[in-house]
C-alpha cells in the first residue's frame, strides 16, 4: 500500500545492493506499484564461495515472495535429504520433504546464477536497475538521501525508505551510524566449487569430527556441480585455506574429518578456493531514520551453519509484508526491526549451541558428547529439527538442558 499524501521523492524505495535481499525486495515492491531503484556495484556477479544452501525453514518465505518456482525453473536444485556422519557413526538419513510439516527441501544453487535471476526478475517487475553504480554515502533523515555515481555522474537521490542490502561488509551500516556487535572468532570455513564429485545429487553431506573441532559439507548444485566446504576451529592453528595451490590440503583435511577420499577423486575445481572467519556480527534494531538493513548487512551469521540465506529471505518477507500493510513506512520499518531482532536472536542462540555441542574440543565438551551422542545416533531428529523450525525452535532453558543432556 502506497501513501496518498507523502513528500515527493525520487523513489519510494532504494536498495543499495542487487543480490538476493535487495532484488527480492525490489521485485515485490515494484509489483505493488512502488517506484523502486536498485543500485548494484557489480556489472557481473562473481563466485563468492558462500551462500549456496538454503535451509528448509527458509523455503516457505521464498515461496511467499514468489521466487521458489522461478528459481527451480532456472538455477536451483531442491535437495530433500541430509546425510550426517559424526565420527565413525553414520546417523540415519533424514528426508525433509517426507518428515517435516512444511514438506520443504534444502534449496541449493550457484550463487552468481541466483543473483542474476532475481535481479532480472526485479527489473521485469518494473524496478529501475543500475549496474556498475558506486554508492558514496547514505544520509538518514526524512527523507533519507543516497549519493551515488553512475557512468561518471554523481547525484543525490531521495527515497521514502533506503534499504542497505550490501552484505556482511556493509557500508550503508557505517554511513547510517548503526552500531555493530561481533562474536569472538572461533570457526573458519573454506570452500571451493568442485565439478564431478562422486556423491549423490539428492543429498547434502555433513561429516563431523567433533574431537578435532572440524567438519566438512558438500552441497550439490545440479548438473554435476558441487560446493565443498571445510570448517575448523581458529585455535587449530591451520593457515588460511585460500588459493588453488592449497587444494590438496583442503581435500586432505576433509578426508581427515571423515569424508571418503573417493568423493574428491577426479573432481575439477572451478573458481577460487577461499576461506573466511565465521564470527557473527550484527546490528540490534536495524532501522533508523528512513534506513533499514536486511540480510547480511543486518546480521551476518556464521556460514559454518548455513543459516544466512534463510535469514535473508525471512528479513525480506517480513519487511515486504510490513511495508505493504500500511502507508506509514516508518512504523512498518520499526515492526520489521523488532521482528528481525527476534528471529535472528533465536538463530544466533542455536548456532552457539551447535558449536558448543558439536565442535568444542575441551575435556568438558568431550564428556558432554559422550552423554549426548548415543541418543542422537538413535534419533537424530532433535538435532536436525532446527533446520525445519528455524526461528520457531524453542530456545528456553528447558530446551537447552535437553539438548545438552543436563536433565
Amino acid at each position: 500500500m502506497l501513501a496518498a499524501e507523502v513528500a515527493v521523492t525520487d523513489y519510494d524505495l532504494i536498495t543499495v545492493g542487487g543480490g538476493l535481499a535487495g532484488s527480492a525486495l525490489a521485485r515485490s515492491l515494484a509489483e505493488s506499484g512502488a517506484r523502486v531503484l536498485v543500485l548494484e556495484r557489480e556489472t557481473e556477479f562473481r563466485d563468492r564461495v558462500r551462500g549456496e544452501g538454503m535451509q528448509p525453514w527458509g523455503v516457505p518465505d521464498l515461496r511467499a515472495l514468489g521466487l521458489y518456482d522461478l528459481l527451480c525453473e532456472s538455477c536451483a536444485l531442491p535437495v530433500p535429504v541430509l546425510a550426517m556422519q559424526m565420527g565413525t557413526i553414520a546417523l540415519p538419513e533424514r528426508n525433509f520433504v517426507e518428515t517435516s510439516e512444511q514438506r520443504c527441501p534444502f534449496l541449493d544453487f550457484f550463487h552468481p546464477e541466483l543473483q542474476e535471476v532475481v535481479l532480472r526478475a526485479a527489473q521485469t517487475a518494473g524496478a529501475e536497475v543500475r549496474r556498475g553504480a558506486t554508492v558514496l554515502d547514505v544520509t538518514p533523515g526524512s527523507p533519507p538521501i543516497v549519493t551515488a555515481r553512475t557512468n561518471g555522474a554523481t547525484e543525490q537521490l531521495d527515497a521514502r525508505l533506503v534499504v542497505g542490502a550490501d552484505g556482511r561488509f556493509s557500508k550503508v551500516r557505517d554511513w547510517a551510524g548503526f552500531k555493530t556487535s561481533r562474536d569472538p572468532e572461533r570457526l573458519i570455513i573454506g570452500g571451493v566449487r568442485l565439478d564431478g564429485m562422486r556423491v549423490p545429487e539428492d543429498r547434502v553431506q555433513f561429516v563431523i569430527h567433533s574431537d578435532e573441532g572440524q567438519s566438512c559439507l558438500v552441497f550439490p548444485l545440479g548438473r554435476e556441480r558441487f560446493r565443498a566446504y571445510y570448517v575448523f576451529r581458529k585455535q587449530a592453528g591451520r593457515r588460511t585455506l585460500s588459493g588453488r595451490e592449497r587444494l590438496g590440503d583442503f581435500v586432505d583435511f576433509c578426508v581427515d574429518t571423515g569424508a571418503p577420499r573417493e568423493w574428491y577423486e577426479g573432481a575439477e575445481p572451478v573458481g577460487p578456493l577461499a576461506s573466511f572467519e565465521g564470527a557473527d556480527h550484527w546490528v540490534d534494531h536495524p532501522h533508523r531514520e528512513g534506513v533499514v538493513l536486511v540480510g547480511d548487512a543486518a546480521a551476518a551469521s556464521d556460514p559454518s551453519w548455513g543459516e544466512g540465506l534463510s535469514l535473508t529471505v525471512r528479513d525480506v518477507r517480513v519487511l515486504r509484508d510490513a511495508l505493504l500493510a500500511t502507508d506509514d513506512w516508518e512504523a512498518a520499518a520499526e515492526r520489521y526491526a523488532q521482528e528481525h531482532d527476534r528471529h535472528y536472536g533465536v538463530i544466533h542462540t542455536l548456532e552457539d549451541w551447535l558449536t558448543e555441542l558439536i565442535l568444542e574440543t575441551t575435556p568438558e565438551a568431550r564428556a558432554r558428547r559422550e552423554r549426548v551422542l548415543p541418543g542422537l545416533a538413535r534419533d537424530p531428529m532433535g538435532l536436525t529439527q532446527a533446520f525445519v523450525l528455524g526461528p520457531e525452535t524453542p530456545t528456553d532453558e528447558e530446551s537447552r538442558r535437553r539438548i545438552f543432556g543436563d536433565d
